[in-house]
């Protein structure tokens, strides 16, 4: 991801955000803030973004390398996380956020990663649907409530030893 592109995928990630569940991005502090800030995340993990051919933004998703990440939410050096998975209104159902998750993948693997886990709010069905039908399972141990009545709901995949993908 160019740094000119992060005010783009700052706006689309607080605005898929916000068409999904408003309450995480108006509830919990400063979350608008912290979707929006790409250079921030950018910093200490890889921003992946998705283009069009006339360099429209699509989508986005923050792959976090390793528990030394400040995006990090998990301490296993043996697991890299998914953040902020966001797909722009006009692109949904073109399978950019397969192809999103699918490169964060392929970085955990290529690093020698035997996990990837990520948090998602109750409402994130098709985000659900998309991870369960890449192979990720419920982390139920996992799931975090962030107070009475929102738990963000934990999903993990592990690689074999001899996965590629």
């Amino acid at each position: 991801m160019r740094p000119d592109e992060y005010d783009a995928l700052g706006a689309l990630t607080v605005a898929a955000y916000t068409a999904v569940d408003r309450r995480t991005v108006e509830t919990e502090g400063n979350y608008a803030g912290e979707l929006a800030d790409v250079a921030k995340r950018a910093a200490d993990a890889d921003v992946l973004v998705a283009i069009d051919g006339d360099g429209t933004v699509l989508g986005g998703v923050t792959y976090v390398p390793g528990p030394k990440s400040s995006s990090a939410e998990f301490d296993d050096p043996d697991t890299a996380g998914i953040r902020m998975l966001a797909v722009g209104a006009a692109a949904e159902g073109r399978g950019v956020g397969e192809g999103l998750v699918r490169a964060c993948l392929a970085r955990a693997v290529a690093a020698g990663k035997r996990h990837i886990a990520l948090h998602s709010t109750d409402r994130m069905t098709t985000a659900h649907r998309l991870y369960l039908r890449l192979g990720f399972v419920r982390d139920v141990p996992n799931d975090w409530e962030i107070f009475p009545d929102f738990t963000l709901l934990a999903f993990r995949l592990d690689f074999p030893a001899d996965d590629a993908v």
